[in-house]
């Protein structure tokens, strides 16, 4: 029986789940590979499902899609809109929403692996499918290989993925090389002296230390980076006081960092990092600042005579026009650790979820960011159709490439 994947993406859209608490989403997407024929395996990384279709000799595939949902309240008006909520690792009830379209990525990679045993017949070799936690915290990937994959999945001759974008429908983005920046995470503690906000004389106020250290901070890539090169210094979160007439001891900052390579990524820590100390400094702030790494991610980057195939493959798959260089994207994947702990080469590709009318409307009238939602938008949304089919198509073609 034919999986109605209308269905199934409408479902996963209107029942969301955080990172590493995807066990819905884990069971429904274990529930289809099993009953497909696969060897199901669930747990690897928390709440990581794989599943392994040997058939006959030849290469070892890997073809991974992400699961998780993000904090966000879903505005889009849709029918099946999620109204779902979370619990946050603080312990706070947050709104949830598939907001970057992980649930796009599930769906298709479900009508891919059923394309594919349908037409078995056709390839050899082995086909792994890894359907992924946490990709929003950077880290399910990492769980994954650290919970036991190699030990259950053979070494891949090759690693596929693909994430939804607001490109036109139908149109696939790749580019070899660098397809992704590499990310870090950071927080910076200020420490001020805390004391009454009618006495600012007698306290070291970290909230002005703090917006001092924000505005510094966009300097480093509008002043410190050629502006042929590519680098991004946002200060996501400020959290510092209680009330409006306590200064409070301390300012946290929250920073994501974005880099094409490691030379740049190395001027930018140090930059950021020099910025950090020498504000605290001109503060007249008694401690030295602190500044913890939450996460790093590798630049995600495309293996050149891979991505040539997968590119071929795609054009004769989806035709010619549909295929483009996006160029690179400032974001960051973790699906890299895959490819970089087994050595094999990686194709990482984006597809568009975008009415094309839409788009092209939008685009001839300059207003694409203020019309076209993005990832991570409470109003995203791909067009179901032919976003699914085209998503079906690109990841079991690009598959097929390397089947034998």
């Amino acid at each position: 029986m034919t999986i109605d994947l209308e269905a199934l993406y409408t479902d996963l859209h209107q029942h969301p789940e955080l990172s590493f608490q995807e066990t819905r989403t884990a069971g429904i997407a274990a529930g289809h590979l099993r009953d497909l024929g696969l060897d199901v395996h669930e747990g690897i990384g928390v709440t990581g499902v794989v599943g392994i279709l040997r058939n006959g000799d030849g290469p070892v595939v890997w073809v991974r899609a992400d699961m998780d949902a993000l904090p966000v309240g879903e505005e889009t008006g849709l029918a099946y809109a999620s109204t779902a909520t979370g619990i946050d690792p603080a312990g706070n009830t947050v709104p949830v929403m598939h907001a970057c379209g992980h649930d796009m990525h599930v769906t298709a990679m479900i009508g891919a692996v059923e394309k594919l045993v349908a037409e078995r017949d056709e390839w050899a070799g082995t086909l792994v499918v890894l359907i992924q936690p946490a990709e929003e915290y950077g880290a399910g990937s990492r769980a994954m290989l650290d919970g036991g994959l190699l030990d259950i999945a053979p070494t891949p001759d090759i690693v596929l993925g693909q994430h939804v974008t607001p490109l036109p429908a139908g149109t696939i983005g790749v580019r070899p090389g660098t397809q992704m920046a590499a990310s870090d995470g950071l927080t910076v503690t200020l420490h001020g002296r805390g004391g009454h906000g009618s006495r600012p004389h007698s306290t070291i106020d970290p909230i002005v230390m703090a917006a001092a250290t924000v505005m510094r901070l966009q300097t480093v890539a509008s002043r410190e980076v050629d502006p042929r090169d590519v680098a991004v210094v946002t200060v996501g979160s400020i959290h510092a006081g209680l009330k409006n007439n306590i200064i409070p001891a301390e300012a946290k900052l929250e920073l994501s960092l974005r880099y094409p390579n490691d030379e740049m990524r190395d001027r930018v820590l140090a930059s950021v990092e020099r910025i950090v100390r020498a504000e605290a400094a001109a503060s007249g702030a008694e401690r030295e600042p602190e500044i913890r790494t939450d996460h790093t991610l590798p630049p995600t980057i495309n293996d050149a005579e891979a991505t040539a195939r997968v590119t071929s493959a795609l054009q004769r798959a989806l035709g010619e026009a549909a295929v483009i260089d996006p160029g690179m994207f400032t974001g960051s994947e973790d699906v890299s650790w895959f490819a970089r702990d087994t050595g094999a080469p990686l194709v990482f590709w984006f597809w568009g979820g975008v009415d094309p009318v839409k788009f092209a409307a939008s685009a001839a009238a300059g207003t694409l960011d203020k019309d076209i939602p993005t990832n991570h938008s409470p109003f995203f949304a791909p067009e179901i159709h032919p976003t699914i089919e085209v998503g079906v198509t690109a990841l079991s073609s690009a598959a097929r490439e390397f089947l034998a």
